[in-house]
């Protein structure tokens, strides 16, 4: 499993569900399914050797359907996550989520093509014209935002990507402004991390992280382990807090991992809650 130097590992992750209504939408209760089935899969490897031929067959819905949403959003999000979280080659992840990202944005562009063009824009010019977004492009925004972030992961090394965070954070809080339940856990958790992942020079903001890591575990009822990971390594970790850290990764160690529609994400997250532990002694 390969570790993360910017987002955390379950961020793009995170997409797979809304694969499942949009992929059936495009055409194939079979897809729908076999999401269903990727979620709650205990054995990381396996979905690492068997996902690269559902991005065929999201690929096709897309040759299919090139202005479909539903396919377009469903074909960003596991390119997404497949490019982040299971590719160890650099400049693969980066091809993989170049490809998620600019699903993205096409969806985002069939969703409304007022939209079209938004990430090309300055940042007023961007939190402007994404204030006229309506709720019904919530779905869209969602996936656009995170298809964005998995796709600055992969280019961590490159400045100018980093520097589109905060357009990404603003696309997370419209789709909470539009919807304050849509994917409530998920964006809570995303906003902590996008808060605590930089430094308040650049952004960042450890009161409101923590607040948003909190709301995240009230909302998610701490089923998913993930969001514990990323709260000890990025908020707990840069403040040096080691007591904090350690409890929240061996309560993620004592979990049931086993959770509808979480199972892998959790599985993931406990072998970093381990990976987090064996190198603390070093850290602090």
């Amino acid at each position: 499993m390969k570790s993360c130097q910017l987002l955390p590992i379950l961020v793009a992750l995170s997409q797979l569900p809304a694969c499942v209504s949009m992929v059936a939408s495009a055409g194939s209760g079979l897809a729908g399914n076999l999401s269903e089935a990727i979620k709650n899969q205990d054995d990381p490897q396996l979905v690492r050797d068997g996902a690269p031929a559902y991005l065929l067959m999201l690929d096709s819905f897309v040759e299919g359907a090139p202005e479909n949403e539903a396919a377009l959003s469903a074909a960003a999000e596991l390119y997404s996550a497949y490019g982040v979280v299971f590719v160890d080659d650099p400049l693969r992840a980066r091809k993989l989520t170049t490809r998620g990202r600019d699903y993205g944005r096409r969806a985002l562009c069939a969703a409304d093509k007022r939209l079209c063009g938004l990430w090309d824009q300055s940042y007023d010019e961007f939190t402007q014209n994404l204030s006229r977004a309506k709720p019904r492009q919530v779905p869209a925004l969602y996936t656009f935002g995170l298809s964005w972030m998995a796709w600055i992961q992969a280019h961590s090394d490159d400045y100018a990507a980093l520097a589109k965070l905060p357009q990404v954070q603003a696309v997370l809080q419209r789709v909470q402004a539009l919807d304050p339940h849509y994917e409530e856990a998920r964006i809570e958790h995303h906003l902590a991390v996008l808060n605590t992942i930089r430094p308040p020079a650049l952004g960042g903001d450890f009161a409101a992280g923590q607040a948003h890591y909190e709301r995240a575990l009230k909302v998610s009822r701490e089923l998913d382990l993930s969001i514990k990971v990323d709260y000890a390594r990025y908020y707990a970790r840069t403040l040096y807090d080691r007591e904090l850290h350690d409890r929240l990764l061996q309560e993620v160690l004592e979990a049931n991992p086993e959770q509808p529609g979480l199972t892998l994400f959790n599985t993931l997250a406990q072998e970093e809650a381990g990976e987090l532990l064996a190198s603390a002694d070093d850290y602090f």
